[in-house]
């Protein structure tokens, strides 16, 4: 009987990683938004980190962050570091490509809860309406995020999160500018 039970647990066992092993070995989480001003405003709160406080979905999981930047102040180079409680872990993200009101492209490496690198890519394309920003994070699949992804995918799990930032950096962007057309001023 018990080995009748130890053989059906290995069997169970051997069914779970093989589904997990068939999982896909990358992912791409993606959204776009439509932001009622000038390419060079929006991009000016992607291409500086110390802006990201202003519209960052991540930036209050945790009222006492510490946050380190180093590198140049904006742009290829600059660097962000953090560490935090259990919701917002521990990482860093450096730029390493920064085409003005174009691109911003972003090594992002996660060290708690768990390790993972990741390319982070803003997109900004000029409309009539403003500019439409497309936020990507691409990487790929360790065994564990396989075995996440069984119950929900990244997607599932990052995409509200890069809904409610864009959500942010529109309001964050579209209040500077309308501070600007009311006779107010400033700095990008």
């Amino acid at each position: 009987m018990l080995m009748k039970m130890l053989f059906g647990l290995v069997v169970v066992v051997l069914v779970l990683v093989m589904a997990i092993m068939t999982r896909p070995a990358t992912f791409r989480v993606q959204r776009m938004a439509t932001i009622s001003a000038a390419a060079d405003r929006v991009f000016g709160f992607v291409n500086d980190f110390r802006r990201w406080t202003a519209w960052s979905p991540w930036e209050k999981l945790d009222p006492n962050l510490k946050r380190t930047f180093s590198g140049n102040p904006s742009g290829v180079g600059s660097v962000y570091s953090w560490a935090g409680n259990s919701k917002a872990g521990e990482g860093r993200m450096a730029i390493k490509e920064s085409i003005p009101n174009q691109r911003v492209a972003i090594d992002l490496q996660f060290l708690k809860p768990f390790k993972a690198r990741n390319l982070t890519e803003f997109m900004f394309k000029p409309t009539p309406e403003g500019v439409n920003v497309t936020w990507t994070m691409s990487g790929d699949s360790t065994f564990a995020t396989k075995a996440i992804s069984l119950f929900s995918s990244m997607d599932k799990m990052v995409g509200k999160d890069f809904e409610q930032g864009l959500v942010n950096l529109k309001n964050v962007a579209e209040a500077e500018t309308g501070s600007l057309t009311a006779g107010g001023s400033a700095n990008a």
